[in-house]
């Protein structure tokens, strides 16, 4: 898939998790086969108005490629700005967010609250477009609610604003997260446009991913929380689109490892109290489904060091084979 003056080779891509897909979290998802990955959505105020915290979630590494930076906003102006600031950190795309569902985003006119004023979200994208020569993309989601599914008015704007690539995620913001995702509603927006679709929404597997494909005949598919604790889910994806091989899980032994060197990274990137303290909700997320989780929930809940996490791996192998 192409999009603007950059192509992306591969199948799937790591979609833009707030508190979720940081550096560490996309540079092995990408090692795990991920072919294109987005940063988490930074605030365009905090863009404009120098936050450090900002600027920090803008940081790419140098495994990082292709990627894109997700800005958010309401305001054309404050966007157009963000995303010259964003272009700057040497990224192949901006990505707006017009999805997210959370209430101190949405409240604010940001995310999900573009769907309700198509026009206005044209408008953002268009000044955007316009203020920087890498390509722009979106992420939209099927409407605001089951009373105003639009996002093919949604899209048909976003193409004549100038947006290179639409994503969407097929639920309504009052859904939430919450099930069933509509794939008709993502085929709809791909027959309606002529720039690339990405469908994301449920992408846990293989299998997922082939039926949002053939369902949608999207160009290309994005994996959000299918991938936390399984980053392996790429290398699952892409050995399937390759060789029809339907890969199982990696053996409790690897999985502890991944889970470990996840960690490693978050304390890299982010220092050893931040990290640790992060490393609670993903650890959580690599034990699930596994024998003696429950009973290891609290033990995760208070992990303050490597040494910690590490008897826990231990603890989860050694209850794996008892099995």
């Amino acid at each position: 898939m192409k999009i603007g003056n950059f192509e992306i080779k591969g199948y799937a891509a790591l979609a833009p998790m707030a508190g979720v897909a940081d550096r560490a979290c996309r540079e092995l998802c990408i090692e795990f086969g991920a072919a294109y990955v987005v940063t988490e959505m930074v605030s365009s105020k905090g863009l404009t108005m120098h936050d450090r915290k900002s600027d920090k979630l803008m940081l790419l590494g140098e495994k990082e490629k292709p990627a894109a930076v997700q800005i958010f906003g309401c305001d054309p102006a404050t966007m157009a700005e963000a995303a010259k600031k964003a272009a700057a950190t040497g990224c192949d795309a901006i990505d707006i967010n017009m999805g997210c569902p959370a209430p101190k985003i949405a409240g604010n006119g940001g995310g999900s609250a573009l769907m309700k004023d198509p026009e206005l979200a044209a408008r953002v994208t268009e000044a955007c477009a316009k203020a920087v020569e890498l390509p722009v993309t979106v992420k939209i989601r099927a409407g605001w609610d089951e009373n105003s599914i639009n996002a093919v008015h949604m899209a048909k704007l976003q193409e004549n604003a100038g947006a290179a690539a639409i994503t969407v995620h097929g639920r309504t913001r009052k859904q939430m997260y919450a099930p069933p995702v509509d794939l008709d509603i993502i085929r709809r927006v791909k027959q309606a446009v002529s720039v690339p679709v990405i469908g994301n929404g449920d992408i846990v597997d293989a299998l997922s991913a082939e039926n949002m494909y053939k369902a949608t005949g999207c160009d290309f598919i994005m994996v959000g929380r299918g991938a936390l604790g399984a980053p392996w889910v790429f290398t699952q994806i892409n050995e399937y689109f390759k060789s029809g091989i339907i890969l199982p899980d990696p053996p409790i032994e690897e999985r502890m490892e991944t889970m470990i060197r996840h960690i490693e990274k978050l304390c890299e990137y982010k220092g050893d109290y931040v990290g640790m303290r992060e490393a609670r909700k993903h650890s959580g997320w690599y034990i699930k489904g596994v024998r003696g989780a429950a009973a290891l929930r609290q033990e995760i809940g208070a992990l303050e060091n490597m040494e910690q996490l590490r008897a826990v791996a231990d603890k989860v192998i050694t209850a794996a084979h008892c099995e």
